[in-house]
């Protein structure tokens, strides 16, 4: 379903006509010239993407708990992510681990940032693990040079 926009602009000064379109939509577009779009969406259409994230995680994890749900999670992987396949089993294993722990995060305390990071970080390390000259490069042994205690960021 295409999603309707409308400008901030309409939004400050036609805010009635922008939520019809609202009550009609259930989630509208904003953009903004000075600053990030926003979403606008009804209190109920938010509930209802809740429960779906909700269900979703713990049938996710539920699969995780049975041997078959588990080995149905891991052969349907590769259709999610191409990339699994540079991935070792152990890799593997690990990378739907932490989907499902950051999938609880997205649902339980609303911190969708998690599932996102997991998702590029295990894209990356597929991605260098494609690349064998890359590989190669990232995994050689360093010069057995003390540079100091590393401080944190």
């Amino acid at each position: 379903m295409l999603m309707p926009t409308v400008t901030f602009s309409e939004l400050s000064k036609n805010s009635k006509h922008v939520a019809e379109k609202l009550d009609k939509a259930h989630r509208l577009h904003i953009t903004r010239r000075d600053g990030e779009d926003l979403y606008l969406t009804t209190a109920r259409h938010d509930r209802e993407r809740e429960e779906t994230a909700d269900i979703t995680a713990r049938l996710f994890a539920a699969l995780m708990g049975s041997d078959g749900g588990a080995r149905a999670i891991l052969l349907a992987l590769p259709s999610v992510f191409p990339w699994v396949r540079h991935l070792t089993d152990d890799e593997v294993r690990e990378f739907v681990r932490e989907l499902v722990d950051a999938t609880h995060d997205a649902v339980h305390l609303d911190v969708h940032a998690n599932l996102h990071r997991v998702i590029v970080e295990w894209r990356a390390t597929a991605r260098v693990l494609a690349d064998p000259e890359l590989t190669k490069q990232l995994t050689r042994r360093l010069p057995d040079e003390d540079h100091g205690e590393v401080v944190a960021p």
